[in-house]
C-alpha cells in the first residue's frame, strides 16, 4: 500500500505513540508505572520511523526488511542517519518496544530519535526512478 504523504503518516504515528504514554502512564521517581503502555508507544514510534525510511530510501527488497537493510541503504546517503537508524533501533525498538524499558529518559531519547530520523527522511528523500 504506497501512502499519499509517508512523511505526515510517520508524524501522525509518534503523535500517537505520545498519546499512548500521556493517556496511560503515571511517572514515579523518573520512570512510567506500567511497561505494557511503553512498549505499545515504543513500536508505534519504530513504525513511524519505519514508514519515513521505506519512503526515503526507496529499499526494494524480496519480502520482510532487515535492519541491515535500512542501514546498507542510509550507508549510500549519510553517515549520521546510519547513526540515529542504529540509535533509534536499540533505543527504540529494543528498549521501549520489546524490553518496556520504563524510564521517562529512555522515552525521551526515544522520541528525539525518532524525529531525527523523520526530519531527515523528510528533507532527503529520494526522487522515486521511474520504472
Amino acid at each position: 500500500m504506497e501512502l499519499k504523504d509517508p512523511i505526515a503518516e510517520a508524524i501522525r504515528y509518534q503523535e500517537n505513540a505520545k498519546k499512548i504514554i500521556l493517556e496511560n502512564e503515571t511517572i514515579e521517581d523518573g520512570y512510567y508505572d506500567d511497561g505494557k503502555y511503553v512498549k505499545m508507544a515504543g513500536l508505534t514510534m519504530w513504525t513511524g520511523c519505519l514508514i519515513a525510511l521505506d519512503f526515503a530510501l526507496q529499499i526494494k527488497t524480496k519480502g520482510r526488511k532487515d535492519i541491515k537493510d535500512y542501514k546498507t541503504a542510509a550507508s549510500k546517503r549519510s553517515k549520521k542517519l546510519v547513526d540515529a537508524i542504529t540509535s533509534g533501533y536499540i533505543t527504540i525498538h529494543l528498549n521501549l518496544s520489546y524490553d518496556g524499558d520504563k524510564r521517562v529518559s529512555t522515552m525521551k531519547e526515544g522520541r528525539r530519535l525518532a524525529d531525527e530520523i523523520i526530519e531527515w527522511c523528510r528533507d532527503n528523500a529520494a526522487t522515486p526512478t521511474a520504472a
